[in-house]
């Protein structure tokens, strides 16, 4: 939710509000105004209309100036002077009324002349807050009536001709600085969408990593925690298949209960961490290299396995800890399996490699015996070890043996 607010209320425009007009900030955030009115006029808003009724104004006078030259009667010229001043104390509606304006200056611009101006600044108006029909209409009606027009009231200054053509181009213009004008607001309502659509991608993508992160924690948790658990399982269903076990061997496996429930406790605390902070680097233990191998196997033993460790790597310091953080997990997690589904059958631990070369992790068990049951598992560690190879760039490979073992083999890049 928070995203979407911030994609919402993200700023487009840079600068003063009232630098930009009303309708722009209107589309641009339609929550400024909740009561559903007309969003009130800006500074920018009040200058400009101040600015067309002074020119609509002196359009006007100049009209009146001709027609005072002319042999129309004193009548008429009142009538077109009323006509003027109505059109232009109606310029202050050209933003509530782009259209209707527009249309009712057609037939008033035709009879007077003192409204020419207020009729192309509605015009404008038409063309920058209407589609292009609209305006190709209207535009279309007035280019009809100019020839009319100086048939009916020639100009004194110019011939018919040129007079039709200079009031044509004239109005072509006007068009096209409106529709200029328009496309320009357009323009910023498109990048205004561009930029949401930007920041939503963003939180995706957040989110998407998030999660990916998050998968990644429940990997961990199910490798470590499945291998403590495990042992805490093993050993009590030692102690329960043998009660009269020698005190020696109860005091061990208690201790080992012990020790496996404490780190348990541990690797929650640790993963906790991670997810109220974020960093899975900030406080807790270290995270396992291939160095830590042999203190795995070696807890195993103590658990009751019966594991080999071959290690022969070269140069085992150099190895990535990335590399060596994999070989761990794939090893962890395989001693684990064979705990449950083949208890008392003697693993075999192989890990070689060079830089250059490579890392080979092979774990490998014979046939489980009946001595004791195995443990039931959920099958899903198979499957969190081939993405975790995966993830580091190499590959895994895993199946029965031709003697009804298992075999686990992962191969590495060790650059």
């Amino acid at each position: 939710m928070t995203g979407d607010k911030a994609a919402q209320t993200a700023p487009v425009l840079t600068g003063p509000r009232w630098f930009f007009p009303s309708a722009l900030l209107h589309e641009l955030d339609p929550g400024t105004d909740r009561s559903g009115r007309r969003p009130r006029r800006t500074l920018r808003d009040w200058v400009v209309d101040f600015g067309c009724f002074l020119l609509a104004v002196v359009v006007g006078l100049l009209g009146a100036e001709t027609l005072s030259h002319s042999d129309v009667s004193p009548a008429l010229i009142a009538v077109d002077q009323l006509l003027g001043a109505l059109s232009c104390a109606a310029l202050w509606l050209r933003r509530r009324r782009p259209l209707g304006l527009a249309v009712a200056m057609v037939p008033v611009s035709f009879v007077s002349e003192t409204s020419g101006g207020v009729a192309m600044i509605a015009l404008f108006t038409l063309a920058v807050h209407r589609p292009f029909r609209y305006v190709a209409w209207v535009s279309a009606a007035q280019l009809a009536l100019f020839p009319l027009y100086f048939w009916w009231r020639p100009d004194p200054d110019l011939p018919y001709t040129a007079a039709v053509v200079l009031l044509a181009v004239l109005t072509g213009a006007v068009v096209g600085w409106g529709m200029f004008v328009r496309s320009k607001r357009q323009l910023l309502l498109s990048l205004r969408d561009r930029a949401r659509r930007a920041e939503t991608e963003a939180r995706l993508r957040a989110e998407q990593a998030q999660r990916l992160a998050r998968e990644a924690i429940a990997r961990e948790m199910h490798d470590v925690l499945a291998h403590r658990l495990t042992l805490l399982s093993v050993h009590a269903g030692a102690l329960e298949f043998r009660p009269d076990a020698p005190r020696e061997e109860i005091a061990r496996a208690a201790g080992v209960i012990r020790e496996s429930s404490h780190e348990a406790l541990q690797d929650l605390r640790e993963i906790i961490g991670v997810l109220r902070a974020g960093d899975s680097d900030d406080g807790g233990r270290p995270q396992p290299t291939l160095a830590a191998l042999e203190t795995l196997v070696a807890e195993s033993r103590d658990a009751g396995m019966k594991v080999v460790l071959a290690l022969r790597v070269t140069d085992a310091d150099a190895v990535p800890a990335a590399v060596g953080r994999t070989a761990y997990r794939i090893a962890q997690e395989c001693l684990t399996n064979a705990r449950k589904h083949a208890p008392g059958a003697e693993v075999t631990v192989t890990v070689t490699g060079a830089p250059g070369e490579g890392l080979d992790v092979t774990v490998a068990n014979p046939p489980p015996g009946d001595a004791v049951p195995p443990v039931p598992g959920a099958g899903q560690g198979l499957i969190g070890l081939t993405e975790r190879a995966t993830l580091a760039g190499g590959t895994l490979e895993h199946g029965p043996t031709p003697d009804g073992g298992f075999e686990v083999r992962a191969r590495l890049p060790w650059p």
